[in-house]
């Protein structure tokens, strides 16, 4: 399966009868599926057409459509010759040059120059032919976004993985850390108490309790499966395809509380400032995981 990202651009171009149409698709990321269509005058019936097709390449993201035509019209004008004024200027002139004495000029140009002797329409075109020719337009600006939004999620995926593997190996140093830290704290309490109680011999049973205490306050094994969990949970997600990046977002929040709470835990300057490097990582995942559809 593959990742999309929801940013891309595409262009498709179709001519016919000496026009050219221009269908452009330009898209970002945003929570929902947001289509924004720009069509000339008497191309509005296209509008469920289009909608249809862009639902087929995208599921989510803003959609920016712009639909343009140029060229010669002239198959598509009509010129029509309005008889009954053209036959009441024909009358009024013959009434004019009668009572005047005038001679007559009554030809077809004269006729002609008068307003609204001629007429010209604009004839209507075949819808159905006309989106059967429109159609490869819009498929070919659809097809070359969709390429540039998959070459952009294989880049995508390829950064997370990345960022994913710094995550899981400072996880681990973490994990590698902790009994090394356990065992200073419980060395530490040891001197503070002997220090303390001076030559007053220590009771182990008391000691051993002090150190379980203590660890049992410092213990983040849950919050360490759990982000282990998350991580083959992640993996997974983006092996699935397209429509994960919801998916993909909840589960960076769920890193992050994890990850919070074992700093929480551990007061520690080193392995705070391991925590401060998987929430550094976790936020430019998170950035990446916003343009994933």
């Amino acid at each position: 399966m593959v990742v999309k990202s929801m940013t891309g651009f595409g262009r498709g171009k179709i001519e016919s009868g000496g026009r050219v149409w221009t269908v452009e698709t330009k898209c970002v990321n945003h929570r929902y599926l947001d289509l924004k269509m720009k069509l000339p005058g008497g191309y509005s019936f296209l509008e469920e057409k289009i909608r249809k097709k862009v639902s087929i390449f995208h599921h989510r993201g803003r959609v920016d459509l712009f639909l343009g035509v140029s060229g010669d019209f002239t198959d598509l004008t009509e010129v029509k010759a309005n008889l009954v004024l053209a036959r009441g200027y024909r009358d009024a002139l013959n009434a004019l040059s009668t009572e005047f004495g005038l001679e007559e000029d009554n030809s077809t140009a004269v006729l002609a120059s008068y307003p609204d002797v001629l007429i010209r329409e604009q004839k209507k075109e075949d819808l159905d032919e006309l989106w059967s020719l429109l159609e490869q337009a819009f498929d070919d600006a659809l097809r070359s976004c969709d390429t540039m939004r998959r070459q952009e999620g294989e880049n995508l995926v390829a950064d997370l993985l990345g960022r994913l593997d710094i995550f899981t190996k400072t996880l681990d140093t973490i994990e590698n850390t902790l009994p090394r830290l356990l065992e200073m704290r419980e060395k530490n309490l040891q001197e503070r108490l002997q220090k303390l109680l001076g030559n007053v011999q220590l009771d182990p049973v008391r000691l051993v309790q002090e150190v379980a205490v203590m660890a049992d306050k410092t213990d983040v094994t849950e919050e360490i499966v759990r982000l282990r969990c998350h991580i083959q949970q992640f993996q997974l997600f983006l092996k699935q395809g397209p429509g994960i990046g919801r998916k993909l977002d909840f589960l960076i929040q769920e890193f992050l509380r994890e990850v919070n709470t074992l700093a929480s835990k551990i007061n520690d300057a080193t392995i705070a400032h391991h925590t401060v490097e998987l929430k550094s990582e976790l936020e430019k995942m998170r950035e990446q995981v916003q343009n994933i559809e």
